[in-house]
């Protein structure tokens, strides 16, 4: 995962271009440096804020950190490279510098002053990006849960409305999943739902959020109105028979739809879908209705 981070200078504003001819170089106040690395909470911008200290009493133009599957990137990215590790308990840092000139002894005392102080506040962040990632995903599909699922269909539904716009509510039931998993077992069971989910990340748009609330319960949150919806519902069922892990299994589901209503509230939205899915389910499975309550 890349995060691209955007400053209002550049490394090459800083000090070191209007002062390198008096070979000044500021003190470095850690007490500063230190407040402003633990000022917030999100990795992108500890680092962003790294990335400017550093641009304030050393020659370096950009630089990149990679940790894991993350990288982070700051400033332009040409100049002498110079690269470093750093070892944490749970991971290596590698930091890529560009460097406008190569750092003295001194310079390089410094750089290894700052670099002490941005690695706990860092992984601070990191970590409690780890764990709201924790609070609001569900841990085997990737999806997101039930309590993410309601902090953003209720925005959606008040976006909608300021729009003067609709959003459609999907909401799915995979057919007989209790007795797929009391004959093949819950491990089964599980692949299927990660299955499934893949499936639907496959068949939404980027503007459509999935979430697994449950269960086999899963629901889409769709931009639009229930044509788009519907759009969406038929795909899934198309692709189903695609996916050999669930064709094995004879896996089926049924949907509902429901489209947002002026002054909605999400209790009356998820209601209308989940009655359009049991419509389903009593139309023979591996269906989808709509809900026509207006």
């Amino acid at each position: 995962m890349d995060f691209a981070i955007a400053t209002e200078l550049f490394p090459e504003d800083y000090w070191y271009r209007s002062n390198a001819h008096l070979h000044m170089e500021p003190e470095l106040d850690l007490v500063q440096v230190i407040q402003q690395l633990h000022a917030s909470l999100d990795p992108r911008t500890v680092f962003a804020c790294y990335g400017k200290v550093i641009g304030q009493y050393l020659p370096i133009k950009a630089l990149q950190l990679f940790v894991g599957e993350h990288k982070f990137s700051w400033g332009r990215h040409h100049g002498i490279e110079l690269t470093r590790s750093i070892k944490t308990e749970s991971d290596t840092l590698r930091l890529h510098y560009y460097l406008a000139v190569p750092l003295s002894p001194i310079q390089m005392k410094q750089l290894n002053h700052i670099e002490a102080l941005v690695l706990q506040p860092f992984q601070n962040a990191m970590k409690y990006q780890q764990m709201s990632n924790q609070a609001m995903f569900d841990a085997l599909t990737g999806l997101g849960n039930r309590y993410y699922f309601r902090k953003v269909i209720h925005k959606s539904i008040a976006r909608a409305e300021r729009r003067q716009d609709h959003v459609s509510l999907i909401v799915i039931d995979l057919d007989k999943f209790k007795q797929l998993n009391d004959q093949f077992g819950h491990t089964v069971g599980d692949n299927v739902l990660t299955s499934f989910a893949s499936l639907i990340n496959d068949s939404i748009r980027d503007t459509d959020q999935a979430f697994r609330i449950g269960g086999d319960e899963f629901v889409i949150i769709t931009e639009g109105n229930a044509d788009a919806a519907s759009i969406i519902c038929q795909r899934i069922i198309e692709s189903l028979p695609l996916h050999s892990h669930l064709t094995d299994y004879g896996v089926k589901c049924s949907l509902g739809i429901a489209q947002s209503r002026t002054n909605e509230v999400f209790n009356t939205l998820y209601e209308r879908a989940d009655k359009a899915m049991y419509q389903a389910k009593a139309a023979g499975r591996n269906c989808f209705k709509v809900c026509e309550d207006k």
